[in-house]
C-alpha cells in the first residue's frame, strides 16, 4: 500500500436534502385524547394530521404520506389491529412504523399488536414525555434500518453527513476516508453481480476487522453504496486502519476469483467488438479530508466529503492500493 499528499481543489456535492418536521398521523374516534396527542406532538415541532377511524386513516393514505401513525385500537368501522395490517398489506405503507394507543395491557393483546405488525405501544393514561419519548424513538429506530445497506449492515448517506457534522460540532481532530475497489466495473462484468456483491461484502468485513484491530477511540464506518465505503476517525487512526483494511481485502479478494484468474494475475474483459481486455486484481483508492488543529476546519459536512473524495481521485491516479491525504491549512499551504 502507498500513501501520498495531493492539493486538488474539491467541489460541492450538491445541496442536501431538504429538512422538514415529521408528518404524524394521529387515529382516534375520542376526539379529546387526539386533541391531546396532536397539541403535544406540535409543540414538540411535529406536524399532525388526523383521522377518525381506520378507514378514514386509509383514505388519507391516498394524498398523504406521513413517517408515523399513533393509532388507537378500539375504534368503530376499523380498529387499529385491522388498520396495521392493511398498512403492512401496501407497498406504500409496509414500512410505516405505527404506535398503538391501548388501555389493554394484557400479554395476549399485545401479541395481537405485534403480530399485525405494531412497533411500540402507549397504554392509557399516558403523560407528554411517554408519548414525545416514544415517537421520538421510534421515529429514529426507523430512519436508521430505512439508512442501512442491506448487503453490508452498514449505515448510508444521511448517517455519514450526521456523524461528520458531529465530530464538527465537537470541535477536536477528525479524519473523513472514502474508499473504493479498483477495477470493480471489470469484476461485474465477467463475473456477474452476485460475485460483485461477494466483493463488496469483504470489503465491508475486511474494515470491520481493521476497526478492531485499530481499536479505540471508536471508528464510524458508512456504506453510501455500491463499492463505495466511508469511515470517519482520528488522524492518528488513518494508516493503521487503511493498512490493515488493504492488506485483508487484497488476501480475500484473491480467493474470490476463480482459480485461472487468481494464478495469473488478471482477468480477460470482453468488450462490445468481442475483443479481450486485460483487467488486473482490484486493489483500493482511499482518499481522506483532514480537520486538524494546525491544519484545516470545516463547516459543512458536504465539503469534507468532496475533499476526500478528489483525494480518491488521486489515489486512483497511483499504481495498487493507495491512500491519498488531504494535508492543507486553512492558507491552503501544506500542513
Amino acid at each position: 500500500m502507498s500513501t501520498g499528499v495531493a492539493d486538488p481543489q474539491h467541489d460541492d456535492l450538491g445541496p442536501e436534502p431538504e429538512d422538514r418536521p415529521d408528518l404524524i398521523l394521529v387515529v382516534d374516534d375520542d376526539q379529546d385524547i387526539a386533541s391531546f396527542v396532536e397539541f403535544n406532538l406540535k409543540m414538540h415541532g411535529y406536524e399532525v394530521i388526523r383521522a377518525r377511524d381506520g378507514e378514514d386513516a386509509l383514505e388519507l393514505m391516498e394524498t398523504q404520506r406521513p413517517d408515523l401513525a399513533v393509532v388507537d385500537w378500539m375504534m368503530p368501522r376499523m380498529d387499529g389491529v385491522e388498520l396495521t395490517r392493511r398498512l403492512r398489506a401496501e407497498p406504500l405503507t409496509s414500512a410505516l412504523p405505527v404506535i398503538m394507543l391501548t388501555a389493554k395491557s394484557m400479554t395476549v393483546d399485545k401479541v395481537v399488536g405485534l403480530t399485525a405488525g405494531v412497533d411500540d405501544y402507549l397504554v392509557k393514561p399516558f403523560d407528554t414525555a411517554e408519548l414525545i419519548a416514544r415517537v421520538s424513538s421510534t421515529l429514529r429506530r426507523n430512519k436508521e434500518f430505512r439508512e442501512v445497506s442491506p448487503l453490508t449492515g452498514l449505515p448510508g448517506n444521511a448517517r455519514v453527513r450526521r456523524e461528520i457534522a458531529d465530530r464538527m460540532k465537537a470541535g477536536g481532530e477528525y479524519s473523513v476516508g472514502y474508499i473504493d475497489i479498483d477495477r470493480f466495473k471489470s469484476v461485474n462484468d465477467v463475473y456477474g453481480f452476485d460475485r460483485g456483491d461477494e466483493f463488496i461484502g469483504a470489503l465491508a468485513r475486511s474494515l470491520h476487522r481493521a476497526v478492531a484491530s485499530v481499536g479505540k477511540p471508536s471508528i464510524f464506518l458508512g456504506h453510501i453504496g455500491g463499492d463505495d465505503f466511508v469511515f470517519i476517525c482520528t488522524p492518528d487512526q488513518v494508516l493503521p486502519l487503511t493498512k490493515r483494511t488493504v492488506t485483508d481485502f487484497e488476501q480475500t479478494a484473491d480467493q474470490l476469483y476463480d482459480d485461472v484468474d487468481a494464478k495469473r494475475g488478471y482477468i480477460e474483459v470482453p468488450d462490445r467488438r468481442g475483443n479481450k481486455n486485460r483487467a488486473a486484481l482490484v486493489t483500493l483508492s482511499i482518499g481522506v479530508a483532514q480537520a486538524t488543529l494546525e491544519g484545516r476546519r470545516f463547516t459543512d459536512p458536504r465539503v469534507v466529503i468532496g475533499v476526500a473524495s478528489e483525494m480518491k481521485k488521486v489515489a486512483k491516479s497511483q499504481p495498487g492500493s493507495y491512500v491519498a491525504i488531504d494535508r492543507r491549512r486553512a492558507d491552503g499551504a501544506e500542513a
